[in-house]
């Protein structure tokens, strides 16, 4: 059926699939972002018409016009989410609800036509029934998937695109830090903010992450892994990093991250693990923390622990901070009890070997 919030899925399988000798091979040591499956999701949308055109096919490059919208007034959103392949050979997601429902508060912020939930969840599974077997069987690997969406429309001119493309494609993937989970340096940029209040700093749009490469290169340039966001009014507050959250633990046992303002991804991961800390018995302050706070803190010793989140990092403690006028280390630099709790029962949780209280793994296979 064409049109509404399911469609019907044609599957045309790849007449060149991997063979299970190479795919075995490539998922031996996968990286991350590298290698792909050998299917995509396509779904079209056109004014009037609504969703149509559902498909599983090869995947393969995007046939695309000089003018096509998207090159010039940049329309476009994505998510990310992970399947996970179970102890009894099935695949899991974790809370794809949730990555639906910001993918579609994501488009109205963008001026998109929405992807109706039900559509996103029913690509997601078909995508993986056809790719199943390229779902990781090691504990550290995942099948990473990739949802977005773009304004498809052939036209030159400054309004929203009446024509969208839907996609999906996957990527098994290992760790997203080379050498596994250790203590991460953050760059503190000084020169650059990642999002403005009234700005698309909460829709997942590619834009946001492209006007943070700059300060990341600035970043690695000055031997760190990762940037570290101020808030663009003051250039005081601690926003986020250039793709995770960020949470502080303190002596007292209590842990904050900066509220969401508009200005910060409002992270499933983050939201996960505010209710993971608040089962344990943890009180977590949704507030403003300035840099020079974050610095005294640190010195002090009442900050004990900080750790960025995100889907493909999940849980990854900092260990380090650094700026122009120096750097700082947090605790003993090394990775902090709180944060390696946390990451333990969310992982744990995600790959199903550890209680799921609130309902967030969804079977798939």
């Amino acid at each position: 059926m064409n049109g509404g919030d399911t469609l019907d899925f044609e599957v045309r399988p790849n007449p060149a699939p991997v063979s299970a000798a190479e795919r075995a091979a490539m998922l031996a040591n996968p990286g991350f972002g590298r290698i792909f499956t050998d299917h995509m999701v396509t779904v079209r949308y056109a004014e009037g018409k609504g969703w149509y055109d559902a498909r599983v096919e090869a995947r393969a490059p995007i046939p695309m016009d000089p003018a096509t919208a998207v090159l010039h007034y940049a329309q476009e959103i994505f998510e990310g989410l992970k399947a996970y392949r179970a102890a009894d050979g099935g695949i899991t997601l974790f809370r794809p609800d949730a990555n639906a429902a910001r993918f579609r508060e994501s488009a109205a912020r963008m001026a998109m036509a929405p992807v109706p939930p039900q559509l996103f969840l029913d690509a997601l599974a078909e995508l993986i029934r056809v790719d199943r077997d390229w779902v990781p069987s090691d504990p550290e690997g995942s099948l990473y998937l990739r949802p977005f969406q773009y304004a498809s429309e052939v036209f030159l001119g400054v309004k929203p695109s009446s024509e969208y493309l839907f996609l999906i494609i996957a990527s098994p993937v290992g760790s997203y830090f080379k050498g596994g989970v250790k203590p991460v340096s953050v760059w503190v940029s000084r020169d650059y903010t990642r999002a403005a209040p009234g700005g698309t700093g909460a829709a997942k749009c590619g834009g946001n992450y492209a006007a943070s490469l700059v300060a990341q290169a600035e970043a690695i340039e000055h031997g760190c892994d990762q940037v570290v966001f101020l808030d663009a009014v003051e250039q005081r507050y601690v926003d986020e990093l250039g793709g995770m959250n960020i949470f502080f633990v303190f002596d007292d046992g209590t842990m904050l991250t900066p509220p969401l303002t508009g200005t910060i991804l409002p992270g499933i991961t983050r939201e996960s693990v505010l209710r993971l800390a608040a089962d344990q018995g943890i009180a977590v302050r949704e507030e403003l923390y300035s840099y020079e706070q974050w610095q005294a803190d640190a010195r002090s010793g009442r900050l004990r622990e900080a750790f960025a989140c995100g889907t493909a990092a999940v849980i990854t403690p900092i260990g380090v901070v650094r700026d122009r006028s120096g750097e700082f280390t947090i605790g003993d630099g090394a990775a902090g009890k709180v944060t390696m709790e946390l990451r333990e029962r969310l992982v744990g949780i995600q790959r199903g070997t550890a209680p799921d209280p609130h309902g967030w793994v969804h079977r798939v296979l």
